[in-house]
């Protein structure tokens, strides 16, 4: 005590406030991390599982919840990036901006089981942990976003967006949650070490806010309501608010836009009632010009049925879908279904990427009364006539199960 009240002396900080420190740690602990940090960080926690687990583990027409998971880990990112110049002081990224130097030194002693110092706020390991989470957190939601305009056409992006660009952005995503699991793992083991060396229970600090252990932290950190020291929540919500306005009014604009790739033009009529008549109109994105040419010649042998259509008719039909073909769309679809089976050029669910998309569901869910054949997309597919098969309308019928 007598160190740190020489320490208080030449800080400016005098010896009854620091004994006050002292005696609040005692009784309750110093209170460090304050409420808006405190819910940021378990609505994080919630968000990001949420996301990972819908991710990895849930099926596809479970999206929805995923996008909404992943749009609530963006708004509290952009609250901590706002929080981290206008919120206390240990939560302002000021406060845990460490040099490379005492960076290695802390990292050193970790090695050798024992703390180069102690923090009251986040140490390096700590400091270096929370950059590495909230730049892969950004970068997923970043990915994801893009990922869901270019590849889903779907989301303020749908109109900027390309395919290929939404699929490259995909396989970042995904590359990019195993690299967040992997974090959390190292996040999880670094908690567990650091309360062992400081003899604190860190996870229980970010819940009451409070420290028992602050030793020669009272100068730096005052122990009069540190928690709450230096906070503007006035800005930070003036801040957000601008922010949210800004984003969501630009995203809503957008969203209004065109989607790129996505003729909005319905099924043609005729087309509809010549194939309707004896099964499901299949969209014309769904196999190439040359697949359609090829089928519009043989309508005599159409799969075993004479499906001939008058010369007028058929004229129209072969004009439909040679202008809708799969090379006019920019669908997940229409991408995928350009390339055939060579076998059976004309089946759609001989196309490779049928066969692998619908792999792992069983043969009797096909033959259920409900679905019938494989060929009856819109079974499943509730938007199946419109071509964009998006993951959120798939349904399976219960009694196919």
């Amino acid at each position: 005590i007598g160190a740190g009240v020489g320490r208080a002396l030449r800080d400016g900080t005098s010896p009854a406030r620091l004994l006050q420190g002292r005696e609040s740690a005692r009784m309750g602990g110093l209170r460090v991390w304050d409420l808006p940090l405190r819910l940021f960080h378990w609505g994080l926690v919630a968000a990001s599982l949420t996301a990972l687990g819908t991710g990895f583990l849930a099926p596809e027409w479970w999206l929805d919840i995923h996008i909404w998971a992943g749009t609530l880990v963006a708004a509290l990112l952009t609250f901590r990036l706002v929080w981290g110049f206008t919120g206390s002081r240990a939560s302002r990224f000021a406060s845990f901006l460490f040099g490379p130097r005492e960076t290695a030194r802390h990292l050193a002693a970790l090695l050798h089981g024992r703390l180069e110092a102690h923090h009251v706020g986040h140490n390096p390991a700590g400091a270096l942990m929370v950059f590495a989470l909230i730049g892969t957190l950004a970068a997923l939601a970043i990915t994801g976003l893009v990922a869901l305009g270019g590849q889903e056409k779907q989301g303020p992006l749908a109109a900027l967006l390309s395919y290929a660009t939404g699929a490259g952005a995909a396989w970042a995503h995904g590359l990019l949650a195993y690299g967040l699991l992997a974090l959390i793992g190292g996040h999880l083991a670094g908690v567990a070490i650091a309360s062992r060396l400081e003899g604190e229970n860190l996870a229980l600090a970010l819940v009451t806010g409070r420290k028992r252990t602050a030793t020669g932290a009272a100068p730096s950190m005052p122990p009069r309501a540190p928690a709450d020291e230096g906070a503007r929540p006035g800005l930070a919500f003036a801040l957000c608010t601008a922010l949210a306005l800004t984003l969501g009014g630009g995203a809503i604009a957008l969203a209004r836009l065109p989607v790129r790739g996505v003729p909005s033009a319905r099924l043609d009529p005729t087309y509809a009632s010549a194939c309707g008549d004896c099964h499901m109109a299949y969209h014309p994105s769904l196999l190439p010009r040359a697949s359609w040419k090829a089928m519009m010649a043989g309508l005599e042998d159409h799969f075993g049925e004479d499906a001939s259509l008058d010369a007028k008719t058929a004229a129209r039909v072969r004009a439909y879908l040679d202008a809708h073909a799969a090379e006019r769309w920019d669908t997940e679809a229409a991408n995928n279904f350009r390339r055939v089976s060579r076998a059976r050029p004309l089946a759609i669910t001989a196309t490779p990427y049928w066969r692998r998309r619908h792999a792992a569901i069983p043969e009797t869910v096909f033959k259920s009364r409900p679905v019938g054949a494989k060929s009856n997309c819109k079974a499943c597919h509730r938007d199946a006539e419109s071509g964009r098969f998006a993951d959120q309308s798939i349904a399976i019928p219960q009694s196919s199960l």
